[in-house]
């Protein structure tokens, strides 16, 4: 998965840039209660309203005790696949989205007693499916730079996972967007 997202960023991407005016590229940060992911996007508008992105990014989790152990954390890599509509033409103003993401996590956990004592530990390699809704709006910057805030609301699902299990469950993120159109 990793390497097809390093692919169609470095391989594909600089020659689609070449040969399009309608693709952007963003650097984008998101937060949600137990973590923070930042990544870097590139979106292609193929029609008036429509476009579609794919982001490569880094999960820095701490689910603390709202997971399944007592205290989990971790981070991974992955990547997203997602669409966008815009409410007015050539990525202005207010638009709606899907996307999905792909993660995969390493968590370190621990089991508390009551006095706060380690009574079992270990690791758990995940391999998490993310599909999200999300809204925001687009802001233009001057010329060809915009910054994007976005609310997304979805699921993470542990779709594999070597180790105990660890938390899964809804997810609300906070996103911001800052790039630059071509």
């Amino acid at each position: 998965m990793t390497r097809f997202l390093l692919f169609c960023i470095f391989g594909i991407l600089p020659f689609a840039l070449s040969a399009q005016s309608n693709w952007a590229i963003a650097f984008e940060f998101q937060a949600y209660p137990t973590g923070l992911i930042p990544g870097i996007r590139a979106d292609y508008q193929f029609q008036r309203h429509h476009s579609m992105h794919i982001r490569a990014g880094y999960n820095w989790i701490r689910h603390g005790n709202n997971g399944v152990q007592d205290d989990e954390r971790g981070d991974g890599f992955g990547g997203t696949l997602g669409y966008r509509y815009y409410f007015r033409e050539n990525w202005a103003r207010w638009f709606i989205g899907a996307r999905s993401d792909i993660w995969r996590n390493s968590l370190a956990w621990k089991e508390l007693g009551n006095n706060g004592a380690v009574l079992n530990q270990g690791t758990s390699e995940i391999t998490v499916f993310q599909p999200t809704a999300e809204a925001g709006y687009r802001f233009p910057l001057g010329g060809s730079w915009f910054v994007a805030p976005s609310a997304a609301f979805g699921v993470e699902i542990n779709v594999k996972t070597n180790g105990a299990q660890v938390g899964e469950g809804a997810i609300f993120l906070l996103g911001i967007s800052l790039g630059r159109n071509f």
